[in-house]
């Protein structure tokens, strides 16, 4: 059973049990109720939503700190005099380490909302993403950024 929905209804019958369906109780059964699904998930060995909820957060806090910093490197980069001079566009082949589908195109919309990346493709048999930066200093070392940084958090997130 989906656990939101476990959580929910485990929400209604505490309040339905206590006899008085408010906004209270319901929020009172709906932590209650998460505890406890909590609790009974750990025994089990397996992750619940709330440990999901961790990793998209910790997935967001990631994104944040990447947007503000490449913002900047690209208004850096842009306000010079000698812009064309220092630009070192480039295209690469990011090797994906997943064939999910969903976790593909939340990767390459991560990457291509970053300023100064755009995902161009994806190959056909799912085993490259294609990236164009605008700046390029070391191919293995921005290779190595995605793979330990957005693509291992969006693995966590989505499994």
């Amino acid at each position: 059973m989906n656990l939101l929905l476990a959580t929910v209804l485990l929400a209604l019958g505490f309040a339905l049990a206590s006899g008085q369906v408010s906004l209270p109780n319901l929020l009172l059964g709906t932590l209650v109720g998460a505890l406890s699904l909590l609790i009974v998930r750990r025994g089990l060995g397996k992750p619940g939503y709330l440990g999901r909820a961790l990793r998209i957060l910790r997935l967001a806090g990631l994104f944040a700190r990447e947007l503000l910093l490449s913002a900047l490197r690209v208004a850096v980069l842009v306000c010079r005099p000698d812009m064309q001079k220092r630009l070192r566009p480039a295209i690469v082949h990011y090797p994906l380490n997943t064939d999910r589908d969903i976790e593909i195109a939340l990767l390459a919309n991560l990457i291509t909302l970053t300023p100064g990346t755009l995902s161009i493709d994806v190959t056909a048999d799912k085993r490259f993403l294609v990236i164009h930066a605008l700046e390029m200093g070391d191919a293995a070392a921005f290779r190595r950024d995605i793979a330990e940084g957005f693509e291992r958090l969006v693995m966590e997130a989505c499994r």
